[in-house]
Parts: C-alpha cells; sequence; structure tokens
C-alpha cells in the first residue's frame, strides 16, 4: 500500500527578477517557458499525485503569481482533476507585491486559496533596491488591500533583518508599517549568506559582513514590538494572531510527510527523502517522458528523522516532549547549563538565548 502524504508543495521558479540574496531554485519568466511548466507540473500530479491526501497546500517559488490568469487557472484544474484536495484546510500561495491584481486575486480565491503570503522584505526604498526587490511600499499597500477586499482573511507578510547596512531605526519601522495593516501573520527572518548567492559572493569579498550581535537585537526587537502589537511567537521567525499559524510550516517542523512537485521540489515519505532536478527545462523533459524527475534520493535513518523532529521542535515555542531528548542527555545538561534550554511546562524549549544558536543545537543533536 502506498503510504500517503498529507501536505503537498509545488514550486514555481520564475520570478520578475532574481534577488542576490535568493538560494532557493529560481528562473527568470520567460517567453516559451511558463506553459511547458506548468503542463508538465499537471503530469507529475498525474504520474505520482498518488502518493498525497494534502491536507494543507503550499505554492511557493519563485514568485508563482508571476504564472498569468490563464496558466494559472490550467494549473489549479490540471492539479484537481489528480490530485484529491477535497480535505485542504489550507491552501497558500506566494505572491510577490508586484504581481498582485485584482483578477488574480479573484482567481485565487475562486480556486480554493485561501492563504496568501506576500514577501514585502522591507518599507525602505534603499534596502528595496539592495535586496534586488521589484516592489516599492505604495504596492505593498495596494495589494494588500487588493487582498483584504477580494475576501482573504488570512494573510502573511514577511521582513528581513539583518541586511548590510540597515539601522535598527529602519527595522523598527518595517515592523511598524507592517502591523499597521493588520496581517494575520508576520514572518521576520535573519538574512542568511548562502552559497550560490552574490549576496554570497560580496561577503566573500568582505564588502559584507555578519554581526550576530546586531542580528540578535534585531531579533529582540521583532519579539518585543510583534508581542506588543498582539502577535504570539509560535516559532523563531513566525508570529500570528490566535488562529492563523502556518499549519502546512508546522507540519514540516512535527516531521509530517509531505510531496513536493515542480523543479528541485523536496519529498519526505516514510524513510524515503528525494528533489527533482534544480533545473526547469530537464524537469519539464523527465516528466513529459514520464520519468520520475530525481535529483537525488535517499533512504533516512529513524535515528536521523528523529533528530530533526527534535531539531525542528525545538524552534517552536512549543518545544518538545522531555522523554525524545533522553538519548542526548549529556548534550541537554550542557545546553540547560548555559542557558540555552528551558523547561515549558511538561515540555522543554529553547531559551530566547538559545533561538539565536538554534541552527548550531540542531547540527550538534543530529547524528
Amino acid at each position: 500500500m502506498v503510504r500517503e502524504a498529507h501536505h503537498l508543495y509545488i514550486h514555481i521558479p520564475f520570478c520578475l527578477q532574481i534577488c542576490p540574496y535568493c538560494s532557493f531554485y529560481k528562473d527568470i519568466a520567460g517567453p516559451g517557458k511558463a506553459d511547458p511548466l506548468v503542463d508538465a507540473i499537471i503530469r507529475e500530479a498525474e504520474l505520482f499525485g498518488h502518493r498525497a491526501a494534502p491536507r494543507t497546500v503550499f505554492i511557493g517559488g519563485g514568485t508563482p503569481t508571476a504564472l498569468s490568469v490563464i496558466q494559472l487557472e490550467r494549473l489549479f484544474a490540471g492539479l484537481r482533476r489528480h490530485i484529491d484536495l477535497s480535505a485542504v484546510g489550507e491552501f497558500t500561495i506566494e505572491m510577490n507585491p508586484a504581481t498582485v491584481t485584482a483578477r488574480k486575486a479573484s482567481l485565487l480565491r475562486k480556486a480554493g486559496v485561501n492563504r496568501v503570503s506576500m514577501g514585502v522584505q522591507s518599507w525602505d526604498p534603499d534596502l528595496l533596491r539592495l535586496l534586488g526587490r521589484v516592489h516599492d511600499a505604495a504596492q505593498v499597500r495596494s495589494s494588500f488591500a487588493i487582498l483584504r477586499s477580494t475576501g482573504f482573511d488570512n494573510l502573511n507578510l514577511d521582513l528581513i533583518y539583518g541586511i548590510p547596512g540597515q539601522t535598527p531605526a529602519q527595522w523598527e519601522d518595517s515592523i511598524r508599517r507592517t502591523m499597521e495593516l493588520e496581517p494575520d501573520h508576520i514572518s521576520a527572518y535573519c538574512l542568511t549568506y548562502e552559497e550560490d548567492t552574490d549576496f554570497f559572493r560580496r561577503k566573500s569579498t568582505g564588502e559584507f559582513r555578519e554581526d550576530v550581535d546586531r542580528d540578535a537585537v534585531f531579533f529582540e526587537t521583532a519579539a518585543g514590538l510583534l508581542h506588543d502589537g498582539g502577535y504570539s511567537q509560535y516559532e523563531i521567525s513566525n508570529y500570528a494572531r490566535p488562529g492563523r499559524t502556518c499549519r502546512h510550516n508546522i507540519a514540516y517542523w512535527e516531521g509530517a510527510d509531505y510531496l513536493g512537485l515542480g523543479p528541485s521540489a523536496w519529498s519526505t515519505v516514510g524513510d524515503r527523502r528525494w528533489q527533482n532536478v534544480p533545473d526547469t527545462a530537464a524537469y519539464v523533459r523527465a516528466v513529459q517522458s514520464g520519468v520520475r524527475p530525481l535529483t537525488s534520493e535517499e533512504i533516512l535513518p529513524a535515528a536521523v528523522r528523529e533528530a530533526e523532529k527534535i531539531a525542528f521542535g525545538l524552534r517552536m515555542n512549543a518545544g518538545v516532549d522531555p522523554a525524545r531528548l533522553a538519548a542526548n542527555h549529556d548534550l541537554v545538561a550542557s545546553l540547560r547549563a548555559e542557558g540555552l534550554l528551558e523547561d515549558h511546562g511538561p515540555r522543554v524549549r529553547l531559551t530566547e538565548r538559545g533561538r539565536l544558536l538554534a541552527d548550531e543545537i540542531a547540527a550538534a543533536l543530529m547524528p
């Protein structure tokens, strides 16, 4: 019997412009690229969609709404032909403020999308230019108003801190202006310098540098302002109003099975993890030939899956059952002694200082 994944991710790599800090697989939208990709994703859903019985769907990228209305309509219709979406409770799509139109918003609502995640990143024009963003503050406000007027009552806005040259005043201003819109969810991510990005190369030459102490101040500023604004932190980078946590992401962090469609998409089902080829043309060729478009596949030892669940679980404010940490007794004792772990009711979680070192702690937990 085929094990079914209850969470579905679809990757649309197209962008209006490549952001110099982004490490996700992306591709500039161009003539003749989008239609074959949409057809290939529908074909992949036909070939492998029997592995999914989704409760959540997340369409990310790239910028999925770089697709035209007609292409989006065909994509949604094809997915519904081959995957049973009747049990989906949360259906998210990522949008760039520059791609929001009333017509697209209406189409998304009719297609069953009930959550939108919009990449604002900053409200400062100079920082937006540095980040390679194609929108401005006016477009954020206009796009947000369009989504609200179309009936979306679950909207997330993404912000980034730790941008080269960013000041505490700029960061606080971005948070306050974001809260003025009263979104239902806010994600506040620390910039990371990922390999194969322009920002990583500029850091390697000494033009940019990381400042851990500054980033810690930015993190604390966000946590304080958002808490005072009625947003509860439920994961290191994520804050929500009551009932508006992202169920899809929580499923990832809790170690649930998920199926990924599209170029570069990852899947984890049972003890198997695989990734689709991060190349749009190669992905299209493989799928249209009826071949699994894989670039890698592995069997995950049970110890690795459990360590991942613990590491991601500790990122959440709810923490983890202390019994799951028994095999890491010495490490746990050390983290407690250093003030990085704390009890939270019957569970254990990272302290505020521990959250600043979450990636290092996660690495230490891996077998």
